[in-house]
């Protein structure tokens, strides 16, 4: 019925949305006993909660040959043809370097308490260990820091966001050698050094389970290696490559949590963590071997790195189907890793339903062969999506995966405290600012009402939740869909960089002046509750 309608029609129905959501995020301000109630939750969200943004330097930052920085991976591989949908690149992106005041005085005006950024560590180190420290870089994020600072908002920093110095993968091979321990403690250590006095919050890793994967299995990361029948590049093994890196990774990430341990952690009193990619997997039938699917994607998925780092071993269903190839820990390696983490910082966006592959014939996709677990991942069950499309095939709305996935990290790891690090809404890019529609983002803002309730209805259960960073603040360089998705809160026009808030700006600085959550509750259905 929807093609139906008149443009008038739409107009007024987009208005009724809007009113709802104005209502929705300004409920708190009445008090009228015959229509929505507020009540104070006494073990909602704390006072001390961070409320942020996330960003990083590669698809933020711009820049690319400024002030002495190196070329880094993603530098080299955006440039080559084929390698991004829209032929475009970081060169420039939202041009964060020069306009980070300007950005942050639209942090301020959110009213976000933190702000999640990276470093780019080839502005740091243009050639790793094998150069000088480039000191201009160094200013730059002290400038950043302090002027965050100023403005009362906590910087988050993760010391790599996908992006290392193209040297190191030109001299041996990036993350497939155990030569990039040394280099990542080498760098980890000058940032403590040169910005831990003012940084409380550390990151080792954005996300190293998606970056093995996809750098190093279906090759749309750098270096873009891969092979048959994942995909059609020139070098690598996609059945043995990926645990390589990851095995290589997880122990760098021991070596710059070592380092933070005995030297900088007891005067700087910060804390040091990493980010995992956390989607959630629901098991597509109540069948056993279905059930046990799920648990073996959980596995593959994301305890493949938060399980050696806390428990000091691989998952068992991993060892089990994996064997020989899953690397080893030493004994020093296991000595390293007992240093674990102070938390864990979550990237959820969206849930899957998931199918046995062992005892059940799959169809060809991700996830189906021995090294990927065996479980064949679908959005759909019976042609009906997990929940509501998006313009993006891998994103669909499922708000109670929040909820799921935060009670799982919280039973797996003894309840290790937890930030969600990044949440979105990601749409297709539309080209023209027609209408100011982009700016309507009624969609976005519903998603996170809805992941936010979640959110909080797990920490009221017990989950030690201590901050929500929305992805992102701008809309920006999506990795290899270059500027064709929009994930941000502020629309950029990617030709003149300027910045205009969306609907969803607005309802987040309301959640977020709210801080003390209140539930709403419909007196004739008490099931039916949105948070504010």
């Amino acid at each position: 019925m929807r093609e139906l309608q008149s443009e008038e029609g739409m107009e007024v129905s987009q208005l009724k949305k809007a009113i709802f959501f104005m209502l929705i995020f300004l409920a708190p301000l009445f008090t009228s006993s015959n229509t929505l109630k507020a009540r104070e939750d006494p073990s909602s969200l704390p006072s001390n909660f961070l409320f942020g943004t996330a960003s990083s330097s590669y698809q933020f930052e711009g820049a690319y040959k400024s002030d002495g920085k190196g070329p880094s991976n993603w530098d080299v591989f955006a440039h080559e043809p084929g390698n991004i949908i829209d032929g475009s690149n970081g060169d420039i992106a939202v041009d964060h370097y020069h306009r980070y005041l300007e950005d942050i005085r639209l942090m301020e005006s959110l009213g976000v308490n933190s702000y999640r950024f990276s470093i780019s560590w080839a502005r740091i180190l243009p050639k790793g260990r094998f150069a000088e420290v480039n000191m201009a870089g160094i200013h730059y994020y002290n400038r950043l820091i302090d002027s965050l600072l100023q403005k009362g908002i906590q910087p988050f920093v993760t010391l790599t966001h996908f992006d290392i110095p193209q040297e190191l993968e030109d001299r041996y091979g990036g993350w497939l050698s155990p030569k990039s321990q040394e280099d990542f403690g080498y760098f980890a250590d000058i940032c403590f050094k040169y910005f831990g006095d003012r940084v409380k919050y550390w990151v080792t890793f954005n996300e190293p389970n998606i970056q093995a994967t996809l750098a190093y299995r279906w090759g749309l990361f750098p270096p873009a290696h891969c092979s048959a029948p994942f995909g059609n590049c020139t070098v690598g093994n996609s059945e043995t490559e990926p645990f390589i890196a990851a095995h290589n990774m997880i122990l760098s990430h021991a070596t710059a949590v070592n380092i933070y341990r005995t030297k900088y952690q007891k005067e700087q009193d910060g804390i040091i963590g990493i980010v995992i990619h956390a989607a959630w997997f629901e098991p597509i039938s109540n069948s056993s071997a279905d059930k046990l699917a799920a648990e073996r994607a959980m596995s593959f998925f994301m305890s493949w790195f938060l399980d050696p780092i806390i428990f000091g071993k691989y998952p068992t269903d991993m060892i089990k189907i994996l064997g020989p190839i899953l690397p080893k820990f030493s004994r020093s390696d296991q000595e390293k890793l007992k240093n674990g983490l102070d938390f864990i910082g979550v990237n959820h966006y969206t849930s899957f339903y998931v199918k046995d592959c062992i005892l059940s014939i799959c169809e060809p996709g991700k996830g189906i062969t021995k090294t990927e677990g065996y479980y064949e991942q679908n959005s759909k069950k019976n042609g009906v999506p997990i929940g509501q499309p998006t313009d993006l095939e891998w994103l669909n709305v499922y708000p109670q995966g929040m909820e799921n996935m935060v009670t799982y990290v919280k039973e797996r790891y003894n309840n290790t405290p937890m930030f969600i690090t990044e949440n979105g809404y990601g749409e297709e890019d539309d080209l023209q600012l027609k209408d100011k529609k982009p700016l309507d983002d009624l969609k976005r803002v519903e998603y996170m009402a809805g992941y936010l309730s979640a959110l909080v209805s797990a920490v009221r259960k017990g989950a030690d939740v201590r901050g929500y960073f929305a992805w992102s603040l701008l809309d920006n360089f999506e990795w290899e869909f270059g500027y064709t998705q929009r994930f941000g809160l502020y629309h950029v026009d990617f030709t003149t960089l300027k910045r205009t808030p969306k609907l969803s700006a607005s309802s987040y600085k309301r959640f977020i002046t709210e801080h003390n959550v209140r539930t709403i509750i419909h007196p004739d259905h008490p099931n039916l509750q949105q948070i504010y």
